[in-house]
């Protein structure tokens, strides 16, 4: 995948979703908005957790979207990268305990049965 024209392709595509859906990307831009303003968290980690989020549910219009805007708010390369590492983390952990969970219950419906 080649990113930056990907990049410029949402752009357009999300124009267009705008033009077709207008109260519905209205409501969408000021959510959006809202979520990036500076507080506690600098624009810079909240666009990083964007990134590990859209990493997680495997979205690469996603990654792309936020790769781009998180070197804009300033990340380094490394910090994207822990980011990745943090992300692989908790997508493995996550999936350990609940995999162990559903043959926990597996066992347990195996035990009913005669």
């Amino acid at each position: 995948m080649d990113h930056p024209p990907a990049y410029a392709r949402l752009n357009a595509s999300i124009g267009a979703l705008a033009h077709a859906a207008p109260g519905v990307m209205a409501g969408f831009a000021s959510l959006q908005q809202a979520s990036q303003v500076e507080g506690d968290l600098s624009g810079k980690v909240k666009e990083l957790m964007a990134l590990a989020i859209g990493i997680a549910v495997h979205c690469k219009g996603c990654i792309t979207y936020h790769v781009h805007d998180v070197l804009h708010a300033g990340a380094t390369p490394q910090e994207v990268a822990e980011t990745v590492g943090v992300e692989v983390m908790m997508g493995g952990g996550p999936s350990v305990v609940y995999g162990a969970e559903a043959l926990e219950a597996l066992a347990q419906f195996q035990a009913l049965t005669p």
